[in-house]
């Protein structure tokens, strides 16, 4: 299953955590120190909120997809249109993930990603847009 990922910068974790708690009807999926995030069947989101002082702004954008052979072609495809991507392994938002990024014409930033494992931080690399 794919679904398509909005990590949201928000400046209360509780309050926004109850907001779409509410809205999509549905409980956290993961809960860390300045995190959540929900995995939300109908409509097929995974929505992120990391708590940061200016909250309400977008974090990044993402495509969840299934597998690494899925992320590969992912960048296989974007580079072939001649979309300029960048690879990324390891740790982020709490999560062992292989991902390749790409940013829009005005600079948001896109990432199609797949979970491999949970983790116990929310490191990421230097490089990224992540978090």
């Amino acid at each position: 299953m794919s679904r398509v990922q909005l990590a949201l910068n928000v400046s209360d974790l509780e309050k926004a955590v109850d907001y779409y708690g509410r809205l999509f009807d549905a409980e956290p999926a993961k809960r860390k120190p300045g995190y959540a995030n929900f995995a939300i069947e109908q409509p097929p989101l995974k929505l992120v909120l990391i708590e940061k002082e200016d909250g309400g702004t977008i974090n990044h954008l993402g495509v969840e997809v299934e597998s690494i052979d899925s992320v590969r072609h992912a960048e296989t495809r974007l580079l072939d249109d001649g979309v300029a991507t960048t690879p990324e392994q390891g740790v982020c938002c709490y999560a062992e993930q292989d991902k390749v990024w790409t940013n829009d014409p005005d600079g948001v930033a896109w990432e199609v990603y797949t979970v491999l494992a949970d983790a116990d931080s929310m490191e990421r690399s230097a490089a990224t847009a992540c978090c």
